[in-house]
Formats: C-alpha cells, structure tokens, sequence
C-alpha cells in the first residue's frame, strides 16, 4: 500500500479496558459508511462479512471497507478491542495543481487477519486512541500521523509473519509464561530452555519482535499489573512488589519510576485523586 498521495480524516478512535469490554448484542448487523479498524484485545466471538465467517480472537484485526454492506457480529466472550473510523482520499499534483483523484486508491488490509504477534501494532494503536481522547493541542494533525504509523506496524507485522512464522510463535510461548508467572523471578536461561533456543538466540529474535530484551518485556507486564493494583489502593508498595517477584520494594521502585517517570506513590496518588 502506497499512502504518499493519501489525505486521511479521523472521525473518531475508541477502545476498552479489560473491565470495560464492547457491549455488543449476541448478533447485530450494520452498514458501513466509512473505514474501520479494529484490533481484538481480548475475548471470543465471530463475525460474518458477505457470506464469509471468521472467529475473533486475541490479535485478530478487522478491516470494515466501507462498501462491505451488512456485517454480522456475535460475540461469546466479553470482547475488549481498539478501534478507528476514518475516510481518506488520493490527492494528486498535476501542474502545480492538488486535486482529488476519482480512482481513490484502495487500503491493501485483508478484511479479517489474525497478527501473530501483536505487541508494535498495539502499542502504536493504543498511542493513537489515547492522542485522540486526550484531545491535545493538535491532537487532529498528530492523530493523522499516528494513523499512518499503525499502518506502517500493521505491514511490518505482516511481513515478519510471512518470514519468521516459528521466532515469533516462540516469542508468543514466552510472553504467555511471563504471564503466568507474573510472581516469580526468571533468568533469561528458563526462558530460554522453555523454546529450546539459546539465550543468545532467544535475546535476538524477541528484541527484532518486541523491541525489547527479554527482562525489559517481563519487567513491562509486571510494571503494568502494578498500576493497576496501585489504583486498587488496597495493598501496599511493599506488597504489591512482593507479589510480583520483586525481593527487593527499593529496586521495585527504581523500574516503575524509570518506566513511568514518577513513583510507586506519586502515581497512586496522582490516579486515585483523578478518579
């Protein structure tokens, strides 16, 4: 997809957490006026598109053109999802001239994909939801741009699918383990011997995936969970360090801080009186 001559207009991005799923009836069936995309975070469900049914899942991405007509949706699991709806055009210079092509080019998104690995294009997606509810100054002109950067990570994801099938069905093996041993201290060897790779192997194909090391990424998802039991208020920073395998609070609190800029504390007074 060639986005060079194309004007983008967001009409508006949305998004829920996992305590604030997409409340849709069991089917529904729309019409499109516009382009949408959408990135399932979470939860189960199916949707029918023409007379092709696909299944929802973690990491499938959406395309809705907007001549897809009726589009049937039912969900089985509470559904958590990002999302964005937008026109565009092809504008094109002829003689010092801008105007608008009447053979708009069309977006190359395949109506339904499932990504692979889908940390990049949900960190850039969730950038762009957060800019356009934030309403910023110049939050319109940046929201256009991150637009363009989601469809950047989209195709990059697309093309590390195609090459590295098996590194990233093994980076996806070690951050589902991350998850599940969100309390416990792992050197990077366990990882390792989880995918039967080396730690010089394992190091390289997770940074190419994720951008991050190994540790780094570990240390990202238990930093997370902690915002939300900071917000919880009902334990302590100690606590909340010991529960996510820290031995240390004081070491605890120099990566939340470096990750998040404030501390522990600050960030839970600053969200705990906002809300």
């Amino acid at each position: 997809m060639n986005t060079n001559n194309l004007f983008f207009n967001i009409l508006y991005c949305n998004g829920s957490r996992s305590d604030a799923y997409m409340t849709y009836p069991r089917r529904i069936s729309k019409a499109m006026k516009h382009h949408k995309l959408v990135l399932v975070t979470g939860g189960k469900g199916k949707i029918v598109i023409g007379e092709k049914k696909y299944y929802l899942k973690k990491g499938t991405l959406i395309y809705y053109l907007a001549s897809s007509g009726d589009i049937e949706i039912g969900v089985e699991e509470p559904v958590t999802f990002l999302s964005v709806v937008f026109d565009y055009v092809n504008v094109v210079l002829c003689d010092g001239i801008y105007s608008i092509a009447g053979d708009t080019a069309i977006i190359t998104f395949q109506p339904v994909q499932q990504l692979i690995n889908l940390y990049q294009v949900e960190a850039a997606f969730e950038k762009l939801v957060h800019t356009w509810r934030a309403k910023g100054p110049g939050y319109e002109f940046i929201s256009k741009t991150l637009l363009q950067e989601l469809f950047i990570a989209i195709f990059q994801n697309r093309y590390n699918h195609s090459s590295n099938y098996s590194d990233s069905l093994k980076v996806e093996k070690i951050i589902q383990y991350m998850c599940e041993n969100i309390h416990r201290k792992i050197q990077l060897a366990e990882f390792a011997e989880l995918v039967q790779i080396s730690t010089f192997h394992l190091s390289k194909i997770f940074r190419e995936e994720t951008e991050y090391s190994v540790i780094e990424y570990f240390n990202k998802i238990k930093i997370d969970q902690a915002k939300v039991l900071l917000i919880e208020g009902d334990k302590k920073v100690k606590e909340i360090a010991h529960l996510l395998g820290f031995s240390d609070e004081f070491y605890f609190s120099r990566i939340f801080k470096k990750a998040e800029g404030i501390s522990p504390s600050e960030y839970h007074d600053k969200n705990v009186h906002e809300i």
